[in-house]
């Protein structure tokens, strides 16, 4: 039976863990905001409305592509493909190729930085699997210009923090929705996250702290999941409406556990 990734595969830790797939969306969330193309993110009004619906959305497919058979996972990202292409009828227009790229970017990114923050750092063969996985997807989904190797990857990256990022005033409202969905204290938190998580570029174009009140935390937090208090921690950072979705991702897709 074979796996669009490797059972073995480190990109299976990463997307196998709650507290992870957390990381990776408050990087995410604070890097979209700036992104130039953030409009196309507005058009159907469904991420302003409820970003943190669409963030366990996006979790879903993630996973669903990260954990499935070859066959079923390929469906997943031509699903997704095909979404997108509907939002661009629907707008008359193309997303730029560089676009794609970019959240595709962030996915290697984040993924390589939430998992050694919490975990352990990456070896460069593991790093190369992570940027595997998601060029298989670009791949897939037809996006141009993919970088063909993790160096070229690193080297695209550095271009994109410095020329496709910018605050404008879909940034500014994006956070509000933040604000709006989280409450203060929840969004606190995220701000620290970020603060913890992303790329100076990014830190600095959103004017987070540059040293994070959560870093302290991190041990602590590492022996809270040994003593299984880290389900406590994840219902207080969310909404108790999502505590379903918040609970289901620690509980690994059944293809994982074979």
């Amino acid at each position: 039976m074979e796996y669009f990734v490797d059972k073995k595969s480190i990109v299976r830790k990463i997307w196998g863990k709650g507290d992870t797939i957390l990381l990776i969306f408050a990087g995410a969330a604070a890097e979209f905001a700036l992104n130039k193309s953030v409009d196309w993110l507005y058009f159907t009004g469904r991420l302003p409305a409820d970003p943190l619906g669409r963030l366990f959305s996006t979790v879903t497919y993630a996973r669903k592509i990260v954990f499935s058979e070859e066959e079923p996972a390929l469906q997943a990202i031509d699903k997704i493909a095909a979404i997108h292409a509907r939002v661009e009828t629907g707008r008359g227009r193309k997303i730029p190729d560089w676009a794609y790229r970019d959240v595709l970017f962030m996915l290697i990114d984040y993924s390589i930085r939430s998992y050694e923050l919490l975990e352990h750092r990456l070896s460069e063969t593991e790093k190369q699997e992570v940027f595997d996985v998601f060029y298989r997807v670009g791949n897939r989904m037809g996006i141009c210009g993919l970088p063909q190797s993790f160096k070229d990857w690193q080297r695209m990256r550095r271009e994109h923090l410095q020329n496709d990022l910018e605050y404008s005033h879909y940034t500014a409202d994006l956070y509000n929705r933040y604000r709006i969905h989280l409450g203060k204290m929840r969004y606190t938190v995220l701000l620290e996250a970020q603060s913890l998580l992303v790329p100076s570029r990014v830190r600095q174009q959103l004017g987070l702290k540059k040293f994070s009140l959560l870093k302290p935390m991190i041990r602590p937090y590492r022996l809270s999941r040994n003593l299984k208090l880290d389900l406590l921690l994840k219902y207080f950072i969310l909404p108790s409406r999502y505590k379903k979705e918040i609970k289901d991702l620690d509980h690994l897709p059944e293809a994982a556990r074979k």
